[in-house]
């Protein structure tokens, strides 16, 4: 291990937490290009869309960091570092919840899309350990999107998602996954999108306090039409 250290001194880099590889602002720059045209090819390529997130959110993280930092509950998750696992979740006790509460609808939406939560993958390219976790944050909270504005896994929920995060969030890729996605739609799918799932993600993206500022983790009774009014996101259409 020492010498795996005085290598990377001499390198000039040296890993900020786990998995992390230092990289250029040519390097990430070009990462960023190759992610964006794969993730464009293929939507469904959430490594790609992942490594896009991470090379092209420079601006955009530390802005959600400061969010959390200035939010009594944002900044209890900054402190508590809090992930959201299938090894850190009462998948028996969620289950037993009331229908209508934030844990088993939660569960209900991975159900019956057949998703997990450990499919996130972790970050590599963010050169902040803060700032990785903002994004690890992010990803782990992105379902429980899907469940607050109550939009299936498919082409379109993803598209109407990715259109109040980018509000929410300000990312690049959540904003090019908004601007993109609705090519591969169909055209009586394209007007619903128009006419009224893309105008309500944007108000209620607006409206909403930043849903990163929310411990999920300690809000699973709490019913979802209790924690949407709470958050000022609008009664999906």
């Amino acid at each position: 291990r020492g010498g795996e250290e005085e290598e990377e001194e001499e390198e000039g880099w040296h890993q900020l937490y786990p998995g992390h590889i230092p990289t250029s602002p040519l390097q990430k720059a070009l990462l960023a290009a190759g992610s964006a045209v794969m993730a464009l090819y293929d939507p469904y390529r959430h490594d790609m869309v992942a490594v896009l997130g991470e090379t092209t959110g420079c601006l955009a993280l530390p802005n959600l960091r400061d969010k959390m930092k200035n939010h009594p509950e944002g900044y209890h998750i900054l402190q508590e570092r809090p992930r959201i696992r299938l090894s850190t979740l009462d998948m028996a006790r969620l289950q037993g919840l009331p229908d209508g509460s934030l844990g088993r609808e939660y569960i209900r939406f991975l159900e019956d899309n057949k998703v997990s939560p450990d499919t996130r993958m972790p970050p590599k390219f963010v050169d902040d350990e803060e700032l990785a976790y903002v994004i690890q944050r992010y990803r782990e909270v992105h379902d429980l999107m899907h469940t607050l504005l109550g939009m299936p896994t498919n082409m379109l929920g993803e598209v109407v998602v990715k259109w109040f995060e980018a509000v929410q969030t300000g990312l690049p890729m959540c904003v090019l996954g908004a601007a993109f996605g609705p090519l591969r739609l169909s055209t009586r799918k394209l007007q619903v999108l128009a006419t009224e799932l893309v105008p309500w993600a944007i108000r209620s993206g607006l409206n909403a306090s930043c849903v990163l500022n929310v411990y999920y983790e300690q809000r699973w009774e709490q019913p979802v039409e209790s924690l949407r009014e709470e958050l000022g996101i609008f009664p999906p259409p």
